[in-house]
């Protein structure tokens, strides 16, 4: 369905001040055409949390916006593909790899089971075995140095604080926006007790805070990979070669297929 300049100004003045989830989730559908529009103009691209807040307080936005411009079976292929089929392969290619502490600890991480995990004190502080398994890709897929500042090697510990950050229970969120000092590519907070225990994902973009639907370490990623073709957002370029990887690997494995950022 494809609305008027008019009829779309209504739908998005309505939605600023309902109440109603299943409402507001039809009217974005129904304004899709338009935050694509918006995305696509680089003049407008960085106007779509303005014009559309609900993508602040209502869950399960960006995998709606994702799917309508995807379709449900690429959306789906991330969180059937990684526990499956790339997750194990990732590890095993890792344990080839020169070790360090950091990639020692990360593989403990990524192979310890539920149990091991409450009593294990190395992996009480490290990250879930799900997203350990990711952020070893930044060992086996090296990030970039290109466009910084001071050229050199980046570490894998470096480029993961640019994909996920820990903030424990009870803690300002805003406190940790506000002391952003420039604008950063979307990247995940992480709301927990302990790193291997989290209760609530948030995606961070320009200073703005998105919650994630899953509370899941694999879905709370999902979320954030989509999130740069919803809000039409460059990957960071540390994770550059990460994101690449899975976009080209598990998303879109077959020629053709579309690409975004």
């Amino acid at each position: 369905m494809t609305l008027s300049e008019e009829q779309c100004k209504e739908a998005m003045a309505l939605m600023r001040y309902c109440t109603d989830e299943a409402t507001i989730k039809q009217k974005m559908k129904m304004t899709f055409q338009h935050r694509r529009s918006m995305v696509l103009d680089v003049e407008k691209s960085s106007d779509v949390l303005t014009e559309f807040p609900r993508f602040k307080d209502v869950k399960g936005l960006i995998e709606q916006d994702f799917v309508l411009q995807f379709g449900e079976d690429v959306a789906a292929r991330f969180m059937e593909r990684w526990p499956t089929t790339f997750k194990q392969k990732v590890i095993q290619q890792c344990k080839a790899l020169p070790s360090t502490s950091d990639l020692d600890e990360l593989l403990h991480c990524a192979e310890a089971t539920p149990d091991e995990e409450e009593i294990d004190d190395t992996l009480t502080l490290g990250w879930d075995s799900d997203l350990s398994s990711i952020i070893l890709l930044l060992h086996l897929i090296p990030p970039s140095a290109q466009g910084r500042r001071r050229p050199g090697k980046v570490s894998a510990a470096q480029a993961e604080k640019h994909l996920v950050v820990f903030k424990k229970s009870g803690t300002s969120i805003q406190e940790h926006v506000d002391a952003i000092k420039c604008t950063t590519q979307p990247y995940l907070l992480a709301v927990g007790m302990k790193r291997s225990t989290i209760h609530e994902f948030f995606i961070i973009l320009d200073k703005q805070v998105i919650p994630c639907k899953s509370s899941s370490t694999l879905g709370a990623f999902d979320e954030l990979f989509k999130a740069h073709f919803v809000f039409g957002t460059m990957y960071n370029q540390m994770l550059h070669n990460m994101f690449t990887f899975i976009q080209t690997t598990i998303y879109w494995s077959s020629p053709g297929e579309p690409t975004c950022c």
